[in-house]
């Protein structure tokens, strides 16, 4: 064996190991000796990307094509490193070559969804899922499709829900014990609970998880973090001050991610993922804790059978008919679901936007959440305010073929392609929410509503108005806006969305007032008010706990 497939192997094995970094210089060093080995290129390039080195890893992978132009292996790769700086459309060159050269290459069908997804592209988005689930029936690609279909019109909630218990059936039942652990007795010592996420890190899922973290009361409760993220950063650190112990878990299977749970004699196991990227739902398939939960991280059921709970608000998910939201019992908590703080770099409300410029609509959300018809009344909407314009800001906004795809969309409804305007910019937190200053009012999109889109909206003082649906991503809107006294921006009907836009977008005092007064309705509401929610939460855990133990 060379000494460059020595450094190869070894270096793979300590990246299966999760041991990525220690990884690294043996693949830089293999890589030098063959350069021209467009496998040993592939494997270092996916070591920077698990690095979040995403523009050195585009780099080699584009150099594995250049030396092996017909291998649809390295073609994958490149469009799913492409698609991950937001250059999708340079993405889907590169996976749909690597479709030519395989048609039936189930990764390509994969990352191809994934970035119609990213388009907005749904329909075309479950397409590619569904070949590539043909080929190759696995729970990530299955994970994906379940995901998409959130961001479906089309679907009706029991077609999604019979989805996601499909995922169960498929994936995750046979993983069952014949017997689930026992919740020892409570007297004399704090609850342990266990939370289960990649997102511990700059993401959406963090900013409402670390003030709970930091507001769990100590003395019921003792915390552990499982952490299966790849790359740590500034987030990761302060999460990790907040947590008592701390488990990285992205390199261990999941049978030894429940044995270690099993270890740590958890009481109550939280996911906040769901079928989003890098769950381990298949570790609660084990049921390692007499305890499971999903919360915060995925807007509907896992399907799951060993999932016993699933958090929630009555305004999300109301009461009575409860099957129709999957197999978890629904845990409804008091006033809201969730609770937001905002960043410690948060820049002040801004005054209204000056006289003479266009009035401007925003929406924040991701480019997915852009339905048909979603865009149907945001474009009747603009055309019944002429000179008004709407502002996108979305990771892949910045693309500019997925910008000439959204603006042809809004032209077949028949709104100029100049009044829609793009930013898809990674800008610093404090810019991102200075961009709000230049918006008088925000949409949320249906059927999957924004939620930090939506705090973050409001905390900068720009009203957003929602329409209420019926599933959970539906009715996310509704529930924040009704936490914070504000019912009035909550439309029943596409009609009604309609007429508050127009009504708020000719009202400049009132839109002035509320502006004044939002960031303030925020933070005095449960909404804003992490140990109010915090403590309500621990309540109806240590019931869960009471009712396990009798």
């Amino acid at each position: 064996m060379t000494t460059a497939e020595t450094q190869h192997q070894l270096g793979n094995r300590l990246r299966r190991q999760g041991r990525t970094a220690e990884a690294l210089p043996h693949l830089e060093t293999a890589a030098r000796l063959e350069a021209t080995n467009p496998t040993i290129l592939l494997n270092l390039g996916v070591t920077h990307l698990e690095l979040n080195h995403a523009g050195r890893a585009t780099e080699i992978f584009s150099r594995a094509v250049h030396l092996a132009p017909t291998m649809p292996e390295a073609r994958n790769i490149l469009g799913c490193a492409l698609l991950g700086e937001g250059r999708i459309a340079d993405a889907r060159v590169q996976l749909e070559e690597a479709l030519r050269l395989r048609p039936q290459y189930p990764a390509a069908h994969d990352n191809l969804g994934r970035a119609c997804r990213a388009q907005g592209r749904i329909a075309e988005a479950l397409a590619h899922f569904q070949s590539a689930l043909a080929s190759n029936p696995s729970p990530g690609t299955h994970a994906n499709y379940l995901l998409a279909g959130n961001y479906s019109d089309e679907l009706a909630p029991p077609d999604l829900v019979d989805r996601h218990r499909r995922w169960d059936e498929l994936h995750a039942r046979r993983f069952r014990p014949a017997r689930r652990p026992r919740l020892p007795p409570l007297t004399g010592r704090r609850v342990r609970i266990g939370y289960v996420s990649p997102d511990f890190r700059q993401h959406s899922v963090a900013f409402f998880f670390a003030p709970v973290l930091a507001a769990h009361d100590r003395d019921r409760f003792e915390v552990f973090c499982y952490d299966n993220g790849l790359g740590a950063d500034t987030v990761t650190g302060r999460l990790r001050v907040l947590a008592e112990h701390w488990r990285d878990i992205a390199g261990l299977g999941d049978d030894a991610v429940a044995a270690q749970v099993r270890s740590d004699g958890i009481d109550i196991l939280v996911d906040l993922a769901g079928h989003t990227a890098r769950n381990r739902l298949l570790v609660f398939a084990r049921q390692p804790a007499p305890i499971q939960l999903t919360w915060l991280g995925y807007p509907n059921t896992t399907g799951m059978t060993a999932m016993d709970y699933r958090i929630t608000d009555a305004t999300c998910l109301p009461t009575g008919e409860d099957c129709r939201h999957g197999p978890e019992t629904l845990l409804r908590l008091p006033d809201v679901f969730c609770c937001y703080q905002p960043p410690p770099d948060c820049p002040p409300v801004g005054p209204a936007p000056t006289a003479g410029r266009p009035f401007t609509y925003c929406s924040f959300n991701n480019l997915a959440k852009l339905s048909p018809s979603t865009i149907a009344l945001w474009a009747q909407i603009l055309g019944q305010h002429p000179g008004s314009r709407l502002l996108l800001k979305s990771p892949g906004a910045g693309d500019p073929a997925t910008q000439a795809g959204m603006r042809a969309r809004f032209a077949s409804d028949g709104i100029a392609p100049d009044r829609i305007h793009f930013n898809g910019e990674p800008l610093p937190m404090r810019r991102h929410l200075e961009l709000y200053q230049e918006c008088d009012l925000a949409f949320d999109p249906f059927p999957y509503n924004g939620t930090t889109t939506t705090c973050e909206a409001l905390l900068m003082g720009v009203p957003v108005i929602t329409l209420a649906g019926r599933t959970h991503a539906s009715r996310v809107g509704t529930s924040l806006l009704s936490c914070l006294g504000l019912p009035e921006l909550v439309a029943t009907t596409p009609a009604e969305y309609g007429r508050i836009a127009a009504e708020l977008a000719a009202d400049p005092t009132r839109l002035a007032a509320l502006r004044a007064s939002l960031r303030s309705r925020l933070l005095d509401s449960p909404l804003g008010q992490p140990t109010r929610f915090t403590r309500n939460l621990e309540s109806a855990l240590l019931t869960l706990c009471h009712q396990h133990a009798g």
